[in-house]
């Protein structure tokens, strides 16, 4: 048995500290390879990093149901807490590609690519009472993701993300989908995602976007697995 201090961080907060997504952190040379997998599902987050250079920005990023060659609550979360911790790591490095990091008036955002997330089944509903009204247990395959405009002009959206597929009946805030629906539209949004967290996106081009938000500590977690 091994027991492993795991940093907690909330990510995609919104401006009072309210919401965000638990992102589990840790040292990746206290887990080997082979149980990065088994330890990720036993945190039970809907991601864990284990970063094994935080000077190059080698992580790996691992659901409850396998590796992930890239996702943006974990990028976004884990490029935060390095900065936190004293490394000026301005690029991760994910099995997708390079992650470049840019830190702006409290945001952390990374730049990805629209096209390394997972595939999702688009819905969008009429008004943003209709995506507070669905009931995750309608959703059991899958990942899902639903959505309607709050102020179409100012590209204000209301969101929620079931993702069975993962073990994640649903997902507080997702980055990588908030990615491809800005390139789907192409234009910068601002989502407010689950209970209330919210993600900030910026539109480029060939696919390319930013998401960032604000991320917050959490009290450190032990772990024996």
């Amino acid at each position: 048995m091994t027991t492993v201090d795991v940093h907690v961080v909330r990510v995609f907060v919104d401006p009072s500290g309210a919401f965000g997504n638990p992102l589990g952190i840790v040292d990746g040379a206290l887990v080997p390879a082979d149980q990065r997998q088994r330890m990720a599902a036993r945190l039970g987050y809907s991601e864990t990093v284990f970063v094994d250079d935080p000077a190059t920005g080698a992580i790996q990023i691992f659901s409850q149901t396998g590796e992930m060659p890239f996702a943006g609550h974990p990028t976004v979360g884990v490029a935060w807490w390095l900065h936190a911790q004293g490394q000026s790591t301005d690029v991760l490095r994910v099995p997708a590609g390079e992650v470049p990091v840019v830190r702006s008036n409290g945001i952390t955002a990374v730049r990805a690519n629209a096209s390394w997330g997972s595939t999702f089944d688009w819905q969008q509903l009429d008004t943003p009472a209709d995506v507070l009204a669905a009931t995750p247990a309608a959703y059991s395959a899958g990942h899902t993701y639903l959505w309607a405009w709050e102020d179409e002009t100012q590209g204000r959206i209301r969101a929620r993300v079931f993702a069975p597929a993962m073990g994640v009946p649903e997902d507080e805030a997702t980055g990588s989908a908030a990615t491809q629906l800005t390139a789907r539209l192409g234009r910068s949004l601002h989502i407010t995602q689950g209970a209330g967290s919210q993600l900030i996106t910026t539109n480029l081009s060939g696919g390319w976007t930013t998401v960032g938000g604000r991320v917050l500590p959490s009290p450190t977690r032990t772990i024996t697995f």
